[in-house]
């Protein structure tokens, strides 16, 4: 069906989203400036935090933010309903003393993120992006714009590229951004400072990884196409934060918005999933609260998780690579995960919860499972489970070209998303 006017713009605000957020610091700078812009109040984990009745806060860590609404009528015993996303993507990231490069060429050394399509990244215009910690302590975002490429060898010199095509992570993912003597000076320190105003002699650390340059694009018969870099998983994030702005302060339960750094690398970091921050806030507004220890594992038992992260979409092309039977595409709604083995956390309870919520939204929903001789990877909802107790499940939209610099989803899916999200929210 073509993506209705609804869909498309929020698939536009999605494209700005994304533009604005070109690093997991980017993206929790603009989640939380958005969240301000709608009234929420902006919190710091090392000041006293006062909470109100009705109040709308937001509390950002390093490249993670959470945010929350507290419910009129909230006590002691309140749930929680916790709408999880991710703000990293699979990336090259600068090692130190990036400035390298031979016979006359400026290149940037890198360090692979994650689990990149490392094809994709390959004839494709970069920006830099990141924070810088400065010698008092403080740190700076910073964002170039197009600046390095990763160019391909020419098929005359490699007659079987098209054959076969692997890339050595060390001697052939160096982009180019420039010519000249490499050993002059660290160059590219200096245009990530000036990027960011700063004098480069004040940067005593850095945290900067590559994004696509290009803009997000609608596209398709019918516009039923939405191309983007780091579609995982901001398309998560972008739902979140569209109905958290439209959560009503009336609800039986606090909705709240939780975005974690480093999920691409397995989460294990003081922002990422496996991480206290979302414990140590939600301990926080519980105490808030008035709770005591009993209250607090009592309103966790009230409480429900939805971990957001993209899915697998049928792919025409390599359809043995899927379930035969079940097999969600672009455009027929967001995915419900399931896997056996709990790689994802849904259960009957959770499949049976989360198709009410999308109910109320007018949403319809897919199921997404793995083929048995193609095991799935996994996301934050296992371990949110796992530390927190919380009843969780897994969803997320299909997309194709997972991991890659660009990703493909289904317009409408995106803002499916969003209303199922808000459903989640004020249900």
């Amino acid at each position: 069906m073509p993506a209705s006017a609804a869909a498309r713009a929020h698939a536009d605000d999605l494209a700005d989203f994304v533009a604005a957020s070109p690093s997991s610091f980017h993206a929790a700078a603009e989640v939380a400036r958005r969240l301000e812009d709608a009234g929420f109040a902006s919190l710091v984990e090392a000041e006293a935090w006062s909470l109100a009745a009705g109040g709308r806060y937001v509390v950002v860590r390093d490249g993670a933010v959470i945010a929350w609404v507290v419910p009129r009528a909230a006590d002691a015993r309140t749930g929680i309903h916790v709408f999880g996303a991710h703000s990293d993507s699979p990336a090259l990231k600068l090692k130190p003393k990036p400035t390298t490069g031979r016979f006359g060429w400026l290149q940037a050394g890198v360090e692979i993120y994650g689990g990149p399509l490392l094809n994709s990244w390959l004839d494709r215009e970069l920006r830099l992006a990141g924070r810088l910690v400065l010698d008092d302590g403080s740190a700076v975002l910073t964002a170039t714009g197009p600046l390095l490429r990763l160019p391909q060898l020419a098929i005359h010199l490699d007659r079987e590229a098209n054959d076969h095509l692997a890339l050595n992570k060390q001697t052939q993912t160096q982009p180019v951004w420039g010519l000249g003597d490499a050993a002059s000076a660290d160059l590219l320190g200096e245009l990530a400072a000036a990027a960011a105003g700063v004098d480069a002699a004040r940067i005593r650390g850095y945290d900067i990884v590559t994004a696509d340059a290009a803009r997000g694009a609608v596209f398709g018969k019918d516009d039923v196409f939405f191309a983007s870099g780091r579609l995982d998983d901001l398309a998560s994030v972008h739902a979140g934060v569209t109905a958290l702005v439209a959560a009503p302060s009336d609800t039986a339960h606090i909705p709240m918005l939780a975005v974690f750094d480093h999920e691409e690398v397995g989460s294990a970091t003081r922002s990422g999933a496996a991480g206290p921050f979302l414990s140590d806030v939600i301990e926080r507004v519980q105490r808030g609260l008035g709770a005591d220890r009993d209250e607090q594992l009592r309103a966790l038992a009230a409480s429900w998780c939805v971990s957001s992260d993209v899915g697998h979409s049928v792919h025409p092309n390599y359809p043995e690579k899927h379930d035969p039977v079940v097999q969600p595409v672009l455009g027929s709604g967001p995915i419900l995960k399931i896997n056996a083995n709990q790689r994802y956390a849904t259960d009957a309870a959770g499949a049976a919860a989360w198709h009410g919520w999308c109910d109320a939204a007018g949403v319809v929903s897919q199921e997404f499972v793995s083929n048995n001789a193609v095991p799935c990877g996994s996301t934050i909802g296992p371990i949110t489970a796992t530390r927190l107790g919380i009843r969780t499940v897994d969803v997320g939209i299909p997309i194709l070209s997972m991991h890659s610099a660009r990703e493909l989803a289904g317009t409408a899916d995106l803002f499916a998303l969003s209303r199922a999200a808000e459903a989640f929210f004020s249900a």
